[in-house]
């Protein structure tokens, strides 16, 4: 099932702020960006930089990687599996303890697609 796009990325912040029960306010204060200017954002009226976006993503920890593609700065990668979803969204890991274990997951995804069945059979067989 493909992500829902949400119909701007004001719309997607706003969205994600009101999820983590944070108010613009609060935002302001943790991201260093002006109330009136995340407002702005919010409403459409603005469109925030990379950078801006990366302290969006900062404060409300989500991934600047999920912002950027919204705001169509990098383009959407395949859907994420449930193991990438979870790694991403685990808030006790950091940006770049996330990114490593990403790497590594990948890397064992790459290795068992490429030998054929063998992450069927990794599957199947409960080894270890």
């Amino acid at each position: 099932m493909a992500t829902s796009k949400v119909g701007s990325i004001g719309e997607y912040i706003k969205e994600q702020r009101k999820r983590a029960k944070v108010s613009l306010r609060q935002l302001a204060e943790v991201t260093g960006v002006s109330n009136p200017y995340l407002s702005q954002i919010e409403r459409g009226l603005r469109k925030p930089s990379a950078e801006i976006l990366q302290q969006i993503a900062k404060g409300l920890r989500i991934s600047a990687e999920a912002l950027y593609v919204q705001a169509g700065i990098l383009d959407e990668r395949e859907t994420d599996t449930d193991v990438q979803a979870a790694i991403r969204a685990d808030a006790a890991l950091s940006e770049r303890q996330k990114q490593v274990l990403l790497d590594i997951y990948e890397s064992f995804r790459r290795e068992n697609a490429s030998s054929g069945e063998a992450a069927t059979e990794a599957t199947s067989s409960n080894e270890g």
